[in-house]
């Protein structure tokens, strides 16, 4: 017989970690092995737990639940993470991906989908709640044809675009980068075709939504 997975519930309701306990445990093949009610302490708690699978909810005081995710990433840690979450917002499971997480399940999904994910990501898959895969799947692919137009870009036209994006003048920008402001004038034609818009405040928003340049 296998070793039970060993788990470890992040969540800052006490009433809901003793429910997944009762839940997990029931069968025999999970053992919840710790606990915390914050992001803080599921990280101090997490260095001595010995866990495979660690729960891991959002909402949380002292760090959220993306934070302790970016965090285990940063520190390299071999815990498989599996956000239990009432989020079911495409951006809170994108960022997630982002960060590289390996499941990503709903609070309200039946608990045989919850022990599924466990079994999965701890033999080494992901698991992604069935019903955010399609939404997924479109977000990356809408940014990966985002990246890929900022990869078409020369590393002039991004230079001329973030000082275009910063409310200069083509003057302006041929003084700052010394060039002619016709050789100015082909880049921002080029810039428009490339990203496919057609003024510079157009141009100014894609470069920010596309992390171009900064907006403080």
């Amino acid at each position: 017989m296998n070793e039970p997975i060993s788990v470890m519930i992040a969540d800052d309701h006490s009433m809901v970690r003793e429910g997944i306990k009762q839940i997990l445990e029931l069968d025999g093949d999970i053992i919840v092995n710790s606990e915390a009610g914050n992001g803080k302490e599921c990280i101090e708690v997490l260095d001595d737990s010995g866990t495979d699978v660690l729960l891991l909810d959002i909402n949380m005081p002292n760090m959220n639940g993306l934070q302790v995710l970016q965090y285990l990433r940063e520190k390299k840690s071999d815990v498989k993470v599996l956000i239990l979450t009432i989020h079911n917002e495409i951006e809170y499971l994108l960022r997630a991906v982002e960060i590289g997480v390996e499941g990503y399940v709903l609070k309200d999904s039946d608990s045989n989908v919850l022990k599924k994910a466990i079994f999965t990501i701890n033999k080494g898959d992901t698991y992604i709640q069935p019903e955010l895969t399609p939404l997924l799947k479109k977000r990356l692919h809408d940014k990966s044809l985002s990246t890929s137009t900022n990869d078409s870009l020369t590393k002039r036209e991004i230079e001329v675009l973030k000082l275009l994006a910063e409310g200069l003048f083509n003057k302006e920008i041929a003084y700052t980068l010394n060039i002619s402001e016709k050789t100015v004038k082909n880049h921002v034609s080029n810039i428009f075709k490339k990203i496919n818009v057609s003024d510079r405040t157009q141009a100014a928003v894609y470069a920010i939504k596309n992390n171009i340049v900064d907006i403080f």
